[in-house]
């Protein structure tokens, strides 16, 4: 079978907006994304294994993280539809074949964030009351573990969905009567393992800038040495993070691209690649120049250059999309037929957005800065 004739048909209407504005928003809602994401995907690993094994200001840390992930969670779904959105716009030639092969999988993703999401507040709830039971545990363990369910079932979506030449194999062992039963689940792709890994060791250095940020800004109220302590730890977890995502990263670029994939981004855009590869290392001095305590302005640059490494992640990420894509579908060939009503409703109600999730942060860091008193 033709892996072309899996591909679906051009939508009649054609794009509702050029493809440099969809890949544009897409990346944009990605890092976005991104951010809040990468602390549930680790983070909440790192601090149950902090408040398991940890000491006291690990404990500290530990209930920090967690008493806020409800509202990162929250912030990262909301994020998260952005680039779904786009993808299923832009990419829906590949994206719908791709998640209908493995749709047990991918509807699987509801049911599991629920869970998880519920299991983190039941978590927060035990922080507020003052002790972690075994069911507040139990609830929290649940959740790092979905997180990390859902992350590979996405690393496989994303696989998929480039893997065109992959789709006639696997329709042909998992169909029934020519139907596909949506039970794939294409483990034995080369790229997947590597690309979760990568992902989760970019966590690790999310969740260690994030440490920084937050001791920075909004632990006014713990004591100058827990200060210190987060200084030295996000040191040793961006480590252990750029570390990962190092040789992750090394086996995903030189162990599955595909030559037409190799010669783009170690040719013309080698300069992308090698900023991708070593944008980690630009965090990893700022958060070291603060390993003797915490220092705002310093917090705020390593943030800064965090957010940039996922910038530059999401571009690349785009980039060997299409190039992968380009040998079955030339995505940004499509008729464009602009929508002009709803692309306007959505750029303003994107942007209402941001703002109030900006001012969220500014209320939630001007209420950190208030003595306890005042805040009754």
């Amino acid at each position: 079978m033709d892996p072309s004739s899996l591909i679906g048909p051009p939508s009649p209407l054609g794009y509702p907006a050029p493809y440099w504005f969809m890949a544009g928003l897409k990346v944009l809602g990605f890092v976005l994304h991104m951010i809040p994401m990468n602390l549930w995907f680790a983070g909440i690993l790192v601090a149950l294994l902090l408040r398991r094994w940890g000491g006291e200001h690990a404990r500290r840390l530990s209930d920090r993280l967690m008493s806020q992930m409800p509202i990162l969670i929250a912030l990262g779904i909301n994020f998260g539809i952005v680039p779904l959105l786009f993808t299923q716009v832009a990419y829906h030639r590949v994206f719908y074949p791709a998640t209908i092969l493995m749709g047990w999988f991918w509807f699987s993703i509801v049911g599991l964030l629920v869970v998880a999401y519920y299991g983190v507040y039941v978590y927060a709830v035990g922080l507020r009351g003052g002790r972690l039971r075994p069911l507040h545990a139990a609830a929290g363990w649940t959740a790092a573990v979905l997180f990390v369910v859902m992350g590979f079932i996405f690393s496989h979506a994303f696989t998929l969905m480039v893997n065109v030449e992959a789709w006639p194999g696997i329709l042909e062992r998992t169909a029934v009567a020519g139907a596909p039963t949506g039970t794939a689940l294409n483990v034995g792709d080369p790229q997947v393992l590597p690309r979760w890994l990568m992902v989760f060791g970019l966590a690790l250095t999310t969740t260690a800038a994030y440490a920084i940020v937050d001791a920075a800004f909004f632990a006014a109220r713990e004591p100058e040495a827990y200060r210190r302590w987060i200084a030295r730890f996000a040191l040793g977890l961006y480590t252990v993070g750029m570390g990962w995502f190092a040789t992750a990263g090394s086996w995903y670029a030189f162990g599955t691209w595909i030559p037409e994939v190799r010669a783009l981004m170690f040719g013309p855009l080698v300069l992308l690649t090698a900023l991708t590869a070593l944008g980690p290392g630009l965090v990893w001095a700022l958060v070291a120049a603060q390993r003797r305590g915490v220092q705002r302005r310093m917090a705020l640059a390593a943030a800064a250059a965090q957010v940039a490494v996922l910038a530059l992640n999401g571009v690349s990420r785009q980039v060997v999309q299409n190039a992968e894509l380009r040998r079955f579908l030339d995505v940004a060939a499509g008729r464009v037929e602009v929508q002009w009503s709803p692309l306007v409703l959505f750029v303003v109600l994107f942007v209402a957005g941001l703002a109030v999730a900006a001012w969220m942060v500014v209320q939630a860091l001007r209420a950190a800065q208030r003595p306890a008193a005042a805040r009754g």
